[in-house]
């Protein structure tokens, strides 16, 4: 392992296992559980740097797909890498592009080798094997770095997932002889799909090749909720003590705050601020969409009982006027509301977690209407 890069265990809550972490990298130590507001072109949208660091953000995302489409890594590159290139001195995390080869790119063709498809943008051909995917990232030079996997599409039956599973575990092994910059640091992904039984397989198999971090793919994909709680059941037990868990692709407070329980560190999703553009908004009652007219006249806070900018100086009312206008303001203002908000949820699973009383804060986050939809109370409370 890197000694640029470390993870150790703060604090065990004794009523449910969950965990406190402090994962160190070059440019920062990052406190866990942790949500990372996600910056697929090298920005967080509509929010400038100073912006999502002062709202609380300790590290951000960046997507390899779209950065190699444009501007391309060479440029990235040139411009000192991704920190200087987006003036971001924190922790980065980059994708490893597969996802978006999978789900974006027009025609695709899955070979052993790697992958043919056409771009989104304009239809030209590319072709990305894990070692592209590897070479890519590290022109980009971000501090985490993930493994090319094939994401499998869920409702697949078991042969293609095993089939799937088979050949990102073949390329996880091909990054990692690849992958030789130590500033950077490898996360391998945990494929398998909605069977249990390939999922420990799966992190069995991975854990060889995880360094300081792990982690999982292929989950919140539109399976319902509750079956994605029961593979992180399956895989906790699984994991490895001495690194952190990144559940990739996850940021509603609800699926946060159940994947805690169950053993993650690490959340991302592009949800916050692509609701935003639409006006809904995280709030401590719930979501909260003000676009709608019964907001017309609503002269209080998006959430009283936050204390963000936002919701600092703005009703509802006015939120709704400029969603309305499609003014940009409007989205920058709930962006910022709603990275705020994970960022205090996360804290406050902290919070409860260093106290040992992260069963009693989840019990009553879940009779709240905080708590979101689509699951029933007895697959929670079961972990079925």
């Amino acid at each position: 392992m890197s000694e640029k890069f470390s993870f150790k265990e703060i604090h065990v809550c004794k009523q449910t296992g969950a965990r406190v972490g402090e994962f160190t990298t070059p440019h920062g130590v990052i406190k866990t559980p942790v949500f990372m507001p996600v910056g697929t072109q090298a920005t967080v949208k509509t929010l400038a740097p100073y912006e999502v660091e002062e709202l609380g953000a300790q590290i951000i995302l960046s997507n390899t797909y779209h950065l190699y489409m444009r501007p391309g890594e060479s440029i990235v590159k040139l411009n000192g890498g991704l920190h200087k290139f987006m003036n971001w001195h924190k922790p980065i995390l980059t994708d490893s592009g597969g996802f978006q080869v999978f789900s974006l790119a027009k025609l695709n063709k899955i070979t052993d080798n790697g992958v043919e498809f056409n771009s989104h943008l304009d239809g030209s051909k590319h072709f990305f094997t894990p070692e592209k995917s590897i070479d890519i990232q590290n022109a980009l030079g971000a501090d985490i770095i993930m493994a090319f996997d094939e994401c499998s599409k869920p409702g697949c039956d078991k042969q293609y997932a095993e089939k799937a599973l088979s050949r990102t575990l073949r390329w996880l092994e091909r990054c990692y002889n690849h992958h030789k910059n130590d500033n950077q640091m490898l996360f391998p992904i945990i494929q398998g799909n909605m069977f249990g039984d390939l999922r420990l397989q799966a992190v069995k198999e991975t854990v060889p090749f995880a360094r300081c971090g792990i982690a999982v793919g292929g989950l919140s994909v539109g399976e319902p909720k509750y079956v994605m709680y029961k593979m992180l059941d399956v895989l906790r037990p699984e994991y490895p003590t001495d690194m952190p868990r990144y559940l990739m692709g996850v940021g509603s407070p609800d699926c946060i705050a159940e994947g805690v329980l169950r053993g993650i560190d690490m959340f991302d999703c592009v949800l916050p601020t692509r609701t935003a553009r639409n006006g809904l908004a995280y709030t401590s009652a719930g979501k909260v969409t003000v676009r709608n007219a019964k907001y017309k006249e609503d002269l209080s806070p998006l959430d009283e009982h936050c204390d963000c900018y936002t919701c600092k100086h703005f009703s509802k009312s006015y939120l709704r006027h400029l969603i309305n206008t499609n003014e940009v303001l409007g989205a920058r203002l709930i962006s910022y509301h709603n990275l705020y908000y994970l960022t205090r949820l996360t804290e406050r699973i902290r919070d409860a977690i260093m106290h040992d009383e992260y069963g009693d804060f989840i019990k009553d986050m879940r009779t709240r209407r905080e708590y979101t939809d689509n699951v029933k109370p007895t697959d929670i409370e079961h972990g079925v």
